[in-house]
């Protein structure tokens, strides 16, 4: 009839309001930085529409949360109604102080009441924030000689540089987190876990395990939460300018980036940026989801032929030493040499399964002599040597070089377990070694065995007791390295391949 309203719409004078939940809880929040959005529902249950007569939180004004409450950021909201059998979204943000706390396992709690007043009813939803102090690196060139400590976690933005001719030491334990689009550049000297700040005991109960105290960890900033735990290209990773000498990374984790690290030469110059890798995992790399212009401008001139593609090494005529390190989940490369640079992988494993639904078209090791500046001249100096290495994953060739023939006198691939369809003759051919050869002591697209290869976090790349990888004395090739990846004894009678030793 005219003048009747729907009887959701009319005003229900009793009752109260549901919620989507009781505690809106944030997990381990950076301090001084804004969190990302919770959603917080609020049901009208009734029949007919309620008037909530007043929302706000305990301290309105000194709150480090945010709300926006139907589309309008307001700590308080007055007279909002809500339709029978209706909802009310709210968004909350924290933005957490420092309270001068430096124990880094011991975040603090936060706690503060939104509370609503409906038809005389009083109820309330909790917001929780447990705040971790940090040190925040902001698109700063970093003191000369700095060193990071283990005792807050430093969060990177935007770029942050190590000036040339200067070092930057990062102890034990200490872990980096990076946010969308920043990048460590390294114009000087870095040095993770040097031997000079850490060097774990030789018994037998001196395993460095993942979930070790002294395992130095880069990470996006949002891989606490998990849905991002494994999602790469967060960040864009550490990258090393051609001025950059003598690097050392060791017991450390780089993950959720476009580029574990980056060496950059793109002249093919002699003096070459370099970096010794030992003992370290990296994991969960792609370049798709990576964006130069997310930083500084300045990173442009890092990426001349533009490079979509990520990898855990992307080295434009750079020095790289790897030694008992894993490469996992690379969406594209575990290792791209461009336009020369020396190689050297020895006791490592390349285990990739990348969680993509696409068909991976992209060789996990790939090698070119072609120039990194107009992608056509070919550049003299490649070098590449594998050895007591494994290289496996979801691909049918996980190593491929291009113009093989430039530079052929200067690849070694010895005593490697290799998943290739291209290389496995047993003699060269053009533009193709023969990996197959039984002088090289290779084993040609035999299953290692891990024991769980997957594109989870619940991946395991150690060999079980039946594995074609075990026990390979007769072919090893120089340099024992005498402890792997877990700081285990690897034994010179029966060295296994890859970066994990079986010991039983």
């Amino acid at each position: 009839m005219p003048g009747c309203k729907p009887r959701e719409e009319e005003l229900q004078t009793s009752g109260g309001l549901e919620f989507s939940a009781d505690t809106v809880k944030f997990d381990t929040v950076f301090t001084t930085l804004r969190t990302v959005t919770k959603r917080l529902w609020v049901y009208n249950r009734n029949p007919k529409g309620v008037n909530v007569d007043l929302i706000n939180l305990d301290q309105p004004v000194a709150s480090p949360y945010t709300l926006i409450v139907n589309g309008d950021l307001k700590q308080t909201a007055t007279n909002l109604f809500i339709r029978g059998e209706d909802s009310l979204l709210i968004l909350v943000r924290a933005k957490l102080p420092d309270n001068g706390q430096s124990a880094p396992n011991k975040p603090y709690v936060l706690e503060e009441k939104l509370n609503f007043t409906t038809n005389g009813n009083q109820q309330h939803v909790l917001l929780r924030s447990f705040g971790q102090n940090i040190y925040l690196h902001d698109g700063v060139t970093l003191p000369c000689n700095a060193t990071w400590t283990n005792d807050r976690p430093h969060v990177l933005y935007n770029t942050v540089v190590v000036p040339k001719s200067c070092t930057l030491r990062i102890k034990p334990g200490t872990r980096i987190f990076a946010h969308a689009g920043a990048a460590l550049i390294v114009q000087g000297t870095l040095l993770v876990n040097s031997p000079a700040d850490y060097t774990p005991g030789t018994g037998v109960t001196d395993t460095v395990k993942a979930g070790n105290a002294n395992i130095v960890r880069f990470a996006g900033d949002r891989s606490g939460e998990a849905q991002y735990a494994t999602a790469p290209g967060q960040w864009l990773g550490i990258l090393f300018d051609a001025s950059s000498r003598g690097n050392v990374i060791r017991y450390a984790q780089i993950q959720n980036a476009s580029y574990g690290a980056l060496l950059f030469n793109p002249t093919n110059s002699a003096a070459r940026p370099d970096v010794l890798i030992q003992n370290s995992v990296i994991r969960y790399i792609s370049g798709a989801s990576g964006n130069f212009a997310g930083a500084a401008t300045q990173l442009a001139n890092y990426n001349l032929l533009g490079i979509t593609a990520g990898a855990g090494i992307l080295s434009l005529s750079g020095k790289v030493t790897v030694e008992n390190t894993l490469f996992s989940d690379c969406y594209e490369y575990a290792v791209l040499g461009y336009g020369g640079g020396e190689y050297a992988l020895n006791y490592c494993t390349v285990g990739n399964y990348p969680a993509t639904s696409a068909v991976r078209g992209t060789a996990s090791l790939t090698f070119t002599n072609l120039s990194a500046i107009d992608g056509k001249t070919k550049n003299t100096g490649l070098a590449v040597s594998v050895k007591n290495s494994i290289v496996w994953g979801s691909s049918e060739d996980e190593l491929f070089f291009e113009n093989y023939d430039d530079y052929k006198t200067a690849v070694a691939i010895q005593n490697t377990l290799l998943r290739t369809k291209l290389y496995a003759a047993t003699t060269d051919a053009a533009g193709k070694p023969g990996l197959a050869a039984p002088s090289l002591n290779n084993l040609i697209n035999i299953d290692p065995k891990f024991v769980r290869a997957t594109s989870a976090s619940n991946s395991d790349y150690r060999l079980v007791a039946t594995s074609p990888a075990l026990n390979r004395n007769a072919q090893q090739v120089a340099p024992l390295l005498l402890r792997d990846l877990l700081n285990l004894p690897r034994f010179s009678n029966r060295p296994d391949l890859g970066a994990y030793q079986i010991t039983k």
